[in-house]
């Protein structure tokens, strides 16, 4: 031991040694707290009393915690702060005696005395006592509760999981904290799911197991961990349920006119994620052309989770693309296909002919009273317009002025 440690501890233990002494004290459920050497008075008037009860104090762990003691009428006499399950003195009057730097003490008009405990830890959990030097020994006691909020436990804890579907499937949530923290199970969704045969959006407890899982289980679970101290907690799970492809086609029969471009339509559902792809009645597989200009055939899925919906557009249809087209969806577990028939229906017939539309617009002129507009067509004579714009005009009234003109008209046509 250096010198100077020497003197340290000579001058420590005369200033306890002046300051006061200790005395063992029996408490009711047989712990033995050391106290502060009483004093005698012999008038009870002149005692010390304790002007409030200490108050039991909660703070969560790390923070800052303050226990108070007030005094009446102190006088001569000293206050003690002691840890009463460990029987450990922290403080004598003005002096601090645990060697705990996180332990303080203040005080104020020798009336009020303040034990500071910084950065509570749970080993500070319990009960505190102020004690005064009288005789008998006069206390006050408090308890500091130190709350933990919940933290997931994660080398307990279940990770993302894959099952296959049908078989039977146990997630696990272990949480830490105080009090103990309540754990909950629900989906990321926040959508209701089959728990053995029933519709629950919440399960409770640190287990969720799902019998015959299905493909409708698959998703993100949240296990949630709370104790009402902030902030609660969860951890993220995904569940992937493992299953071949299946399939299905909306319309098995589809029909189209030369020069159309038509899409055919299937629906495929697995995991792991199938390989998609069409091809036609002779087994050629259909290679998408959709990043060439005027390319015939444009295939594209549309995914949607474990669904997938396989798309082929086929362009300016000939007779050589009436037949037969598979749809094919392959993964891990196996495969399966749908076929589609893609017939040619007449195509619809056009509103109006050229010769047709003529008709009609010197119809239209005609019901206004105006002469009508005689277009030259190769593929009819003059005199067939004649004939034809002749019948028309028998079907429309007409005034007289407007009747000799249309008359003169027809009979120059005729003559030339």
């Amino acid at each position: 031991m250096t010198p100077f440690l020497r003197v340290y501890c000579v001058i420590w233990i005369a200033l306890l040694t002046a300051c006061c002494s200790t005395k063992g004290r029996e408490l009711p459920n047989g712990q033995n707290v050391v106290s502060v050497a009483p004093i005698e008075v012999p008038d009870e008037s002149m005692y010390p009393r304790f002007a409030e009860p200490i108050p039991n104090v909660t703070v969560t762990v790390g923070r800052d915690a303050l226990l108070a003691c007030v005094v009446d009428n102190l006088r001569g006499f000293k206050v003690a702060w002691v840890r009463m399950d460990t029987q450990t003195i922290l403080s004598i009057h003005h002096n601090i005696i645990t060697q705990n730097a996180r332990i303080s003490l203040s005080y104020n008009d020798h009336r009020s005395w303040y034990l500071h405990i910084k950065n509570v830890q749970e080993v500070d959990r319990g009960w505190y006592m102020c004690q005064v030097n009288t005789d008998p020994m006069r206390s006050r006691k408090g308890y500091l509760q130190v709350v933990v909020p919940p933290s997931i436990i994660d080398n307990m804890t279940s990770t993302d999981m894959v099952i296959r579907e049908g078989n039977d499937v146990t997630l696990v949530c272990r949480a830490s904290g105080y009090p103990e923290p309540y754990v909950m199970w629900r989906r990321e969704d926040g959508q209701d799911f089959n728990y053995n045969g029933e519709s629950v959006s919440v399960v409770d407890g640190e287990t969720l197991t799902i019998t015959k899982v299905s493909r409708l289980h698959m998703g993100a679970y949240l296990c949630i961990a709370s104790n009402g101290v902030p902030p609660s907690i969860s951890k993220r799970i995904m569940l992937m349920v493992q299953f071949p492809p299946m399939l299905s086609i909306p319309n098995q029969l589809e029909g189209a006119y030369i020069g159309q471009d038509v899409t055919l339509e299937c629906h495929t559902e697995a995991y792991p994620s199938s390989i998609n792809y069409w091809t036609t009645d002779k087994g050629d597989m259909i290679i998408s052309e959709m990043e060439i200009v005027g390319g015939k055939y444009e295939a594209f899925p549309v995914d949607s989770g474990y669904n997938k919906f396989m798309m082929l557009k086929i362009r300016n249809i000939t007779k050589e693309d009436f037949g037969f087209y598979k749809c094919i969806a392959k993964n891990s577990l196996g495969e399966t296909d749908g076929i589609i028939k893609l017939d040619e229906i007449p195509a619809p017939p056009s509103a109006f002919t050229t010769t047709q539309k003529s008709v009609l617009d010197n119809q239209t002129i005609r019901k206004k009273g105006q002469l009508p507009i005689i277009q030259t067509n190769d593929a009819i004579t003059s005199n067939f317009q004649g004939e034809v714009y002749g019948e028309q005009i028998r079907e429309f009234d007409f005034d007289d002025e407007n009747s000799t003109s249309v008359a003169n008209c027809l009979d120059k046509n005729q003559k030339t």
